[in-house]
């Protein structure tokens, strides 16, 4: 299990999507997971968040289905927040951070993060909205990595800046580090049509 962390514009879903296709791994977003129960749409669309206990309780389901078919899992900045990680570290077999092989951070400086996001057209991409959402993800993770760290999973900043395929290089050189041994089962996956799937997904859970 490996975990993708980056703030919106980094990359993180489309190449956390292009990892998981490249090795028919699960790839899980907390969006998908909520949007596939059909119980959240109204919530989603609201752009609020659904409970940290129940989005706890069907990721798990999610990575337990995975797992008991033989797949490795990419979770897309999951856990989010310290709420999330707490739910996780009270669970009876607290083995969440034990399967946790690797956690890869996109780093990409904010006038750049500024930049790919407008580039977007959202509406809702002022510039009041990016620098909370940053502020945001600054403060989760920097409250995350010094557990994870304790719990000795293996963390890496990989630099998000530069052409795409060398952005993905970069992180599939870390994941071939983190899980050898795994042959590629797929090479031609579109970057483009992944990126803008990765966008709608971005938008429903608070990014």
């Amino acid at each position: 299990m490996i975990a993708f962390f980056g703030p919106a514009g980094s990359g993180k879903s489309t190449q956390g999507r292009i990892i998981a296709d490249k090795y028919g791994w699960r790839w899980l977003s907390v969006g998908q997971v909520l949007r596939d129960t059909g119980e959240f749409d109204d919530i989603l669309n609201a752009g609020e968040l659904v409970d940290d206990a129940t989005v706890v309780r069907l990721m798990n389901k999610q990575i337990e289905f995975a797992e008991a078919e033989g797949m490795e899992v990419v979770l897309d900045g999951y856990p989010r927040d310290m709420e999330q990680v707490n739910i996780l570290l009270a669970e009876p077999d607290g083995k969440f951070f034990d399967n946790m092989k690797g956690a890869i951070i996109l780093d990409v400086p904010k006038e750049e993060l500024y930049k790919r996001v407008q580039e977007r057209g959202r509406s809702d991409d002022t510039m009041e909205v990016l620098e909370k959402r940053f502020a945001v993800f600054e403060q989760n993770i920097c409250s995350i990595l010094p557990l994870l760290e304790e719990r000795n999973v293996a963390i890496f900043h990989i630099d998000g800046t530069g052409d795409f395929e060398t952005v993905t290089e970069r992180i599939n050189k870390i994941v071939r580090e983190l899980i050898p041994g795994s042959p590629k089962v797929w090479e031609d996956t579109d970057p483009e049509s992944i990126e803008n799937d990765a966008v709608k997904r971005e938008k429903s859970y608070g990014e």
